[in-house]
């Protein structure tokens, strides 16, 4: 087969392209399996030195430009985002042979409605870890899950939730840059859209890969 013929339709189509890397971040949300559901997240320290971390997606809003994750508000990540919003999200799929690299500022929420719903609709085993006596990251003598004795290993009923609610933070990235980069044998395919807040839109052009 002529390789040329094999190409997928939006391999020339920076429409096509815009579609298929939001289609392929979804994907993340209801696939377990998919390289978007743990993407790695990147946020810059206090000396300018980028900091990466693979995180759970939680949620996307294409219209508010949104994606979420949640993130402990008293860890060292918390602190640099008050300090610098500015995040990375990067996801490859190897299957696609697709990279997206997404750039933009976190709004960190530990109060409010998103910050509510996302806690309650979190599962008891995922809302367990922000029992963690201290906050992560903090030195210890002697390895150990953080989390009191009491509840090892056990899930938590929703009482014994309710006094961690404060160390439970979301993480709401507001995207403002998506980058794309499609592999094939026959030539690459690259591609940046920006986000224009006066034209209320989204522009975008090819770049060389």
């Amino acid at each position: 087969m002529n390789a040329l013929n094999s190409l997928p339709a939006y391999y020339d189509d920076l429409e096509l392209s815009f579609e298929e890397a939001w289609g392929l971040v979804g994907v993340g949300l209801t696939n377990r399996h998919s390289p978007a559901h743990m993407p790695t997240v990147g946020t810059v320290d206090a000396s300018g030195t980028p900091q990466l971390r693979i995180m759970v997606l939680r949620d996307i809003s294409r219209d508010a430009r949104t994606i979420r994750f949640h993130t402990d508000s008293r860890s060292i990540k918390a602190d640099q985002l008050r300090q610098n919003p500015a995040t990375s999200v990067l996801i490859y799929d190897h299957a696609a042979k697709i990279q997206i690299r997404l750039s933009g500022k976190t709004r960190l929420t530990v109060r409010g409605d998103v910050a509510d719903n996302a806690w309650s609709t979190s599962t008891p085993f995922a809302r367990r870890c922000y029992m963690a006596k201290v906050a992560p990251g903090t030195p210890i003598a002697e390895p150990s899950s953080g989390l009191p004795e009491w509840i090892q290993g056990k899930q938590p009923e929703e009482p014994q939730l309710t006094d961690y609610r404060s160390n439970f933070a979301a993480m709401l990235v507001e995207i403002d840059v998506i980058e794309w980069l499609y592999l094939a044998n026959v030539g690459h395919r690259r591609a940046r859209w920006r986000w224009d807040a006066a034209q209320n839109s989204w522009a975008g052009s090819w770049l060389v890969p």
